[in-house]
């Protein structure tokens, strides 16, 4: 007779998890401010009071200019992928092994959304940058939760300041990475359409047109296509507009859920230090994903949207 399984596991193995998440949160709870109110223990065993800083601290100056620690994170970040990248890919094989097999997966899996969005073409021309955003958002995010991150302190000049700290909670990170989208999406609108692309912003041939039949007499019509002149002139307004707006939505999007995220992890470290910690961490591996995914996603659909017109023009359909 087959043994009863609960979410995947026996019912000893899962009786065994509860009791082991039972037994940390009681050792939280006595551990936590509670405990340090009603059992008096020593304070080494209290976690420190959360105090978040939303600028972040400078750690030391290269030529004058400051060095945060949310920068050294970042660099943290980069050499952790390029380092990963090229121990998985320095010896590929036909038949690969675990670490390239997983490799594969997510680049592929990140390839095909690409072309399921884009099309063939495009979506293999736009993956580099939405595999690059996707990797480096997300591991911003995860490498965050690892020990070190807002632990390590260093006494400088200008006092006690974290060495590391999450690259996603510091605005200027997000903005960059906001920055560099609109640059591709820009740049891949242009490569597609040449001049034609800027049509949507600065639409004035209408309002001219309209503008010349009424100099040379044409009053009627010339009248007719005024208002859709100016109509036209007001939509590029907007478009124009919509383009910047986006880069403020995206950076605020990313810094206000890692940001919050961040103090609410803090918050549960001291209130029940470990049983909570292990839940709010696993929602956090969460929304790092999601956020790097939607931050990938709306640059491949903002990049398919700017080459639409294009992949009309040559028979190529973008939603193909």
């Amino acid at each position: 007779m087959p043994k009863k399984r609960v979410l995947g596991c026996s019912f000893p193995v899962l009786i065994g998890f509860a009791a082991v998440f039972v037994g940390l949160l009681v050792v939280g709870v006595l551990t936590g401010p509670m405990g340090k109110n009603l059992l008096g223990l020593p304070a080494w065993l209290i976690p420190a009071k959360p105090h978040p800083e939303l600028p972040a601290e400078v750690v030391f100056h290269l030529f004058s200019f400051p060095i945060t620690n949310s920068i050294i994170a970042t660099w943290v970040t980069i050499i952790f992928l390029v380092g990963v990248s090229f121990l998985v890919t320095r010896r590929l094989t036909l038949v690969p092994g675990r670490r390239q097999s997983l490799l594969e997966f997510i680049l592929e899996a990140l390839l095909n959304f690409c072309k399921s969005v884009a099309g063939e073409k495009n979506g293999r021309r736009f993956f580099p940058i939405v595999a690059t955003i996707f990797l480096f958002v997300g591991f911003n995010a995860w490498l965050n939760l690892l020990p070190g991150y807002g632990s390590i302190l260093l006494h400088t000049s200008e006092g006690e300041v974290h060495l590391l700290r999450g690259a996603n909670t510091d605005i200027n990170t997000p903005l960059a990475v906001a920055l560099i989208s609109f640059v591709f999406v820009e740049y891949f609108g242009l490569r597609a359409l040449g001049f034609r692309y800027l049509k949507k912003f600065i639409n004035v041939g209408g309002l001219v047109s309209s503008l010349r039949l009424i100099m040379h007499g044409k009053m009627k019509a010339g009248f007719s296509g005024l208002m859709t002149g100016l109509i036209n002139v007001f939509i590029g307004v907007l478009e124009t507009l919509s383009e910047f707006i986006r880069i403020v939505s995206f950076t605020f999007r990313l810094f206000g859920n890692m940001t919050a995220g961040e103090i609410l992890l803090m918050v549960a470290v001291f209130l029940i230090p470990w049983a909570a910690a292990v839940v709010f961490y696993g929602l956090e591996l969460l929304v790092g994903f999601v956020q790097s995914l939607i931050f990938a996603g709306l640059t491949l659909i903002f990049m398919t949207i700017a080459v639409a017109a294009h992949g009309e023009h040559s028979g190529e359909s973008a939603h193909h």
